[in-house]
């Protein structure tokens, strides 16, 4: 079957729940059987995150309490897009220094990844930051978390131990490990 003949189509699109993070949909579709079917999915406004990797080969991560599975993680900064149309760098920089404090000199792009495209069309852009400052934390009034420095490498291994279950840390550290050993930083 060719790439073209997998696409689906909508039919009917439906709200179902509008919420002030999540809107869940529920489309009809043309399947490329000719017979319809039911998909029900989130749409997100998207989001950014951030890999601040410090001089010494440091990470900067945080440690949050996740209520939707009730625990803490270590995750590497992020945060959701203001707007559709916001720029993802301009985003990127102003999550890592309202919940870290840090500014960063220099910035790459490490690509967008989709976290669970199966029922969500949320995307979210990876950065690396480097040539970090530090200057005072603004955080959201409902934020609350604990910043620390954990080496690269540890990371590596904390990620390959099943010990990061979050998706975007465990997807940004395993890049960067890999560019940093093949020295395409």
């Amino acid at each position: 079957m060719l790439e073209q003949e997998l696409a689906e189509r909508k039919l009917t699109s439906k709200e179902i729940f509008d919420g002030r993070i999540l809107h869940v949909f529920e489309d009809t579709v043309l399947l490329p059987n000719g017979k319809s079917a039911s998909r029900e999915y989130l749409r997100h406004i998207g989001a950014v995150c951030i890999i601040p990797l410090l001089h010494n080969g440091d990470v900067l991560v945080e440690r949050q309490y996740r209520y939707p599975v009730g625990q803490v993680l270590t995750e590497i900064p992020a945060g959701k897009l203001d707007s559709r149309d916001e720029d993802h760098l301009l985003a990127a920089q102003r999550e890592l220094r309202e919940e870290t404090g840090a500014v960063a000199d220099s910035w790459q792009s490490l690509g967008v990844f989709y976290p669970a495209c199966a029922y969500s069309d949320e995307a979210i852009e990876m950065f690396l930051a480097r040539d970090i400052t530090f200057t005072a934390c603004d955080r959201d009034e409902d934020e609350f978390l604990n910043v620390a420095r954990v080496p690269l490498e540890r990371l590596y291994a904390d990620v390959m131990a099943g010990n990061i279950p979050d998706a975007k840390t465990q997807i940004a550290v395993l890049k960067v490990y890999s560019m940093v050993n093949r020295k395409t930083l």
